[in-house]
């Protein structure tokens, strides 16, 4: 396989979960059952969101991570964080679901928690 097709091929993760994002933020209120935990739903909006971080640093190449580590971690909390936007934003206009800014703070917090996993991972390389 040529490199280009299989850089492109890593961001098909990235694009496969924010496919999935889309999808469940488009499903009407009600529909999902979360356990009556306090905070529960802010830490799925956490983990989904420190999924797709995943999957974003995982879409960069080697030499780019290598090179411009900051870039890499700032880029994708940004990416994430307009994304949480777009999705809250979405979710405005579908039926019985609400708006959060807070929902967009868990989910940056979620991206964050896995840069900075990533970025202690990479000084112990």
């Amino acid at each position: 396989m040529s490199r280009k097709l299989l850089s492109g091929l890593r961001t098909v993760p990235m694009i496969l979960i924010m496919g999935a994002i889309f999808i469940l933020s488009d499903q009407p209120g009600g529909t999902f059952y979360l356990p009556p935990l306090p905070g529960i739903d802010k830490l799925a909006h956490a983990v989904v969101y420190g999924m797709l971080a995943v999957t974003i640093i995982s879409a960069l190449s080697t030499s780019f991570k290598e090179k411009k580590p900051r870039v890499v971690l700032v880029g994708t909390t940004v990416f994430c964080f307009f994304y949480g936007i777009s999705d809250e934003f979405h979710q405005y206009f579908v039926p019985g679901r609400v708006s959060s800014g807070f929902d967009v703070l868990a989910d940056v917090f979620g991206a964050v928690v896995v840069c900075l996993f990533w970025a202690g991972l990479k000084k112990y390389q």
